[in-house]
């Protein structure tokens, strides 16, 4: 199962963070400036209304003047009322006594026509404003002053009588008290109209700053979605990544050309191109031109498992593997290419060449124990009479040679059947600390006579350091013997034979090395084989017993030969300190 991938921490895009407080800023001073505009042209109508309608009041007031120089009635105020609030910015005009009664009326008269402040305006020394309503809800600017058609300034003391009586005439009031309050409505029609354009504006350009707005959290929502979508498929990459790297078997992926896409490294391993790109490559150039069968079966558009075959490394080795393909498709199943799995099977082919070798060996050690056991017998019958006949010739030399020679012929028969029977019943062995060095100069002191005899060098290679390990000490002399003599064998006189071992990490390591004839292949690979030698004095049980030994010690052997470059043999030991016999 892949496993969630970690939800990233929240980290903002600076583009749109950026955008959102941008937005947000211009919001606010966008309110601000829509807001000192709406209350400037407030303040801006309040003024203009309080002019004209202080105007209206002295045009009005001016009228009353002019018809009471003249000794007119007072009715004409009324008319001059009339008239004046016939102008379109007119809502209305009133005059009132101080008592409440109205002397003057013109116009659509406010809603709260019984509450109007008179002794408010009367008593105040500049004129009073607000803002009020008629019955039709419509908005008036209210101005209101004192109505004094004399003025507190006026020269002529004749007007200044004048005014009370021409103020009582018709009711208008008494002569003791005549004091009067104008209001005077104008209408907000086109301020109010200026108003609601500024604030649609206002709102315009909120909509637009609000959009950029939700633009911007959208972008930034995207955003969030993509760095989560991103870093998924980067997880998921790298875990797809980690088990393709981390499977045992090579894989390689093919386009529909039949050219390499990817492999991992597992399959450059199994062909040795380490290094080599091989994308986009034909497969070929990695499996080896000719030399494998893969190509032939994908041609024929094959799926197949576990096809057993071999390919070609790039040191020119044939390597045994098993092949399975299969097609790659996509959502709507149409090929893409094609995937392998390689499986390198040559430790595999090695274990069961190993148990195949023990099979034999069991078999040839059984049958050489019961040949062994029947020929023992009569050698020792016939070594006796050989020896009974030498000692009845003393006067015929012909005789006591012949008998000799019946006699060592005996005794090499019988090491013959000594070295089966070891064969066939390997001892266990007796573990014990071992000095690899020691062990060197004891096996090398072993072998001076017959190094000697052959006129061949031995060098021993010293480890640098004590090298202490567990192992049988008699049966590792028995096989650095049986090497050193299959080594002197195949050594011209005068040559040379290196001996020698050192610690490699968790290894113990023992290799003797001749400069001798070398081997061929098919040599190589019967080596080990019980009974097979290329000398006519040998048995073909020297090296079989090696194998034996070693594989008893839970180790291998590796060679190395090459016709006319001689041979390497090394013995690799695990370096613990004990092992498990089980």
């Amino acid at each position: 199962m892949i496993p969630a991938p970690r939800r990233p921490s929240t980290r903002f895009s600076l583009p749109a963070l950026g955008l959102i407080l941008s937005c947000i800023l211009l919001a606010i001073i966008l309110g601000v400036v829509t807001w000192r505009n709406l209350d400037r042209e407030e303040r801006l109508m309040e003024n203009f209304l309080r002019k004209e309608g202080q105007t209206l009041i002295r045009a009005i007031e001016a009228g009353a003047r002019t018809t009471m120089m003249m000794g007119s009635k007072s009715a004409n105020l009324k008319t001059l009322v009339r008239k004046t609030a016939q102008e379109e910015t007119v809502a209305y005009i009133l005059v009132v006594d101080e008592h409440g009664q109205i002397n003057a009326a013109s116009g659509s008269l406010p809603s709260s026509i019984q509450n109007l402040p008179v002794a408010q305006a009367i008593s105040g020394k500049s004129p009073m404003t607000r803002l009020t309503r008629l019955a039709s809800n419509q908005a008036v600017f209210e101005v209101t002053r004192e109505f004094n058609p004399v003025g507190e300034n006026a020269s002529d003391s004749r007007m200044r009588r004048r005014w009370p009586q021409w103020c009582a005439m018709g009711g208008m009031g008494d002569e003791a008290a005549c004091r009067q309050a104008i209001f005077v409505g104008l209408y907000t029609r086109e301020f109010e109209a200026a108003r609601r354009e500024d604030v649609k504006q206002s709102l315009i350009m909120g909509g637009v700053l609000l959009l950029f707005g939700a633009g911007g959290f959208y972008f930034l929502f995207l955003s969030q979605e993509s760095r989560v979508a991103q870093r998924t498929l980067e997880n998921m990459e790298l875990y797809t990544r980690n088990v393709i790297e981390s499977m045992p078997a090579g894989l390689i992926t093919l386009d529909e050309q039949g050219r390499i896409t990817s492999l991992n490294e597992r399959a450059r391993d199994i062909f040795g191109h380490q290094e080599e790109s091989f994308e986009g490559k034909h497969l070929n150039a990695l499996a080896g031109e000719g030399r494998c069968e893969i190509e032939s079966l994908l041609q024929d558009g094959q799926e197949f498992t576990d096809k057993p075959m071999e390919c070609q490394a790039g040191s020119g080795e044939n390597i045994p593997v098993k092949v399975s393909a299969s097609l790659l498709r996509d959502r709507k199943g149409a090929p893409l290419g094609r995937v392998l799995i390689v499986r390198d099977m040559r430790e595999i082919r090695a274990m069961e060449e190993a148990l195949e070798r023990s099979r034999r060996m069991a078999a040839l050690g059984r049958m050489a124990a019961g040949i062994a056991h029947e020929i023992r017998n009569p050698l020792g019958t016939l070594r006796g009479f050989a020896q009974f006949f030498r000692r009845r010739s003393d006067d015929d030399t012909a005789a006591r040679e012949y008998a000799d020679l019946m006699v060592g012929e005996v005794d090499r028969l019988n090491r013959t059947v000594s070295a089966l029977l070891q064969f066939s019943r390997p001892r266990e062995p007796e573990y014990a600390a071992v000095d690899l060095g020691e062990l060197l100069q004891r096996t090398a002191r072993l072998m001076e006579e017959d190094m000697a005899a052959h006129r061949v060098t031995l060098k021993v290679d010293q480890p640098v350091k004590p090298v202490a390990f567990s192992a049988d000490p008699d049966l590792l002399t028995q096989v650095l013997i049986n090497l050193l003599q299959n080594g002197f064998v195949a050594t011209q006189e005068g040559g040379e034979i290196r001996l020698g071992g050192a610690r490699e990490n968790q290894d113990i390591r023992l290799w003797v090395q001749d400069f001798g004839r070398g081997m061929a292949a098919e040599e190589r690979e019967r080596m080990f084989d019980p009974f097979y030698t290329t000398r006519k004095e040998g048995t073909g049980l020297g090296l079989a017993v090696v194998q034996q030994i070693i594989e008893q010690h839970r180790g291998r052997i590796e060679v190395e030969s090459a016709p006319g470059e001689g041979t390497l043999v090394e013995v690799i030991l695990p370096a613990g300190e004990n092992y498990d016999k089980a």
